[in-house]
């Protein structure tokens, strides 16, 4: 008896190549870009070196346990204030998504101060919380907090009704209710705020550094600045858009949907 075998065929995404191609030639026109700007001479001298010498100082960066040991405050401190200004943004984003009077009373609060440029609250974070890292934290949770809330408050006025229904069909609690109906259905607006609250957290905690900081990663670019090293401030900024990039791809694969995970 003949043997019958099953031929899964793969999906094949032509659209997936193209999008890589058009990654590279963007990467590869800025490299282009940056190096003729470099050999021009339109600036002054060090202002844009070449690729080559950023990447000379990129090595001598990574093999400094120094740079490292300020990797990890700013890393910290980002983690940090991504906790705390997520939690809080999630706790607010569902009582205002889930109460209309709460919402038409504050949420337009929330959309007026989401667009401030945070920093000018720093000096009121340094007077609350010191010199150290909680003003830091303190900015990057505040930072983070706004597209989270706002996320959560939108993805919850998309909740099913019918889903809300059987919950208290059920006889939920608002605790059951919040992790077994409204937490799941929302998970994606959730973490397209978590993303966006990541990279303003970053930002914030980053320019917190560069104010009033004796380490992290902010303070080793102004330092750079400070020396005219442009090299290592070029450096320092490539790691952060790289871990960056790299973070914000994490949480983007965990919103697509499971069968283009697998």
């Amino acid at each position: 008896m003949a043997e019958t075998r099953t031929i899964v065929a793969l999906p094949i995404t032509p659209r997936l190549g193209a999008v890589m191609r058009l990654r590279l030639f963007l990467i590869l026109g800025v490299l282009i870009m940056w190096e003729a700007t470099a050999a021009s001479g339109l600036l002054f001298r060090d202002v844009v070196p070449s690729s080559v010498t950023v990447v000379r100082a990129l090595v001598r960066l990574l093999i400094d346990p120094d740079f490292w040991g300020n990797f990890g405050v700013t890393a910290g401190e980002v983690l940090a204030a991504l906790a705390i200004g997520a939690t809080a943004g999630l706790a607010a984003g569902l009582l205002l998504g889930a109460s209309r009077f709460l919402g038409r009373a504050y949420e337009p609060y929330l959309n007026s101060l989401a667009p401030t440029p945070k920093i000018i609250f720093f000096p009121v974070m340094i007077m609350a919380f010191g010199v150290y890292a909680g003003s830091k934290v303190a900015m990057g949770a505040l930072s983070a907090f706004f597209p989270v809330a706002l996320s959560t408050a939108g993805g919850m006025r998309e909740v099913d009704a019918a889903l809300v229904k059987v919950g208290r069909s059920f006889r939920l609690s608002t605790w059951q209710m919040v992790t077994k109906i409204y937490l799941p259905a929302i998970r994606v607006p959730v973490l397209n705020g978590m993303r966006l609250g990541f990279g303003v957290a970053v930002i914030g905690v980053l320019l917190a550094e560069t104010k009033l900081s004796n380490q992290g990663l902010g303070y080793l670019v102004m330092q750079a600045y400070a020396r005219f090293d442009m090299p290592q401030m070029y450096a320092i900024l490539l790691v952060v858009f790289a871990v960056a990039v790299a973070l914000n791809a994490g949480l983007g694969r965990l919103t697509e949907p499971r069968h283009r995970r697998t």
